[in-house]
């Protein structure tokens, strides 16, 4: 329990601990959040917008599947495994 607080905690605030040299070299909109140098242009920001796009998407159709799977056909393959 008190590894995974640990781990809670450090990923919790580790933007905060991105160093000076990384930090100088993000835009304004991205300082303190990722290492290394930022977007190069305006179609990085697109990449990355299809990214999460793409990512939320696959979240949100997984976590409802997950809820509600709606499986109650009759023919549905569930059915002639669990007989």
């Amino acid at each position: 329990m008190k590894r995974l607080l640990l781990i809670l905690i450090f990923l919790a605030t580790s933007p905060l601990l991105s160093c000076p040299a990384c930090e100088a070299q993000q835009p304004k909109l991205l300082r303190g959040i990722t290492h290394g140098v930022g977007p190069q242009g305006d179609t990085d920001y697109i990449i990355v917008s299809v990214m999460v796009f793409i990512t939320l998407a696959a979240l949100w159709y997984s976590a409802k599947t997950l809820i509600r799977p709606k499986e109650d056909a009759p023919e549905h393959i569930k059915y002639s495994i669990f007989e």
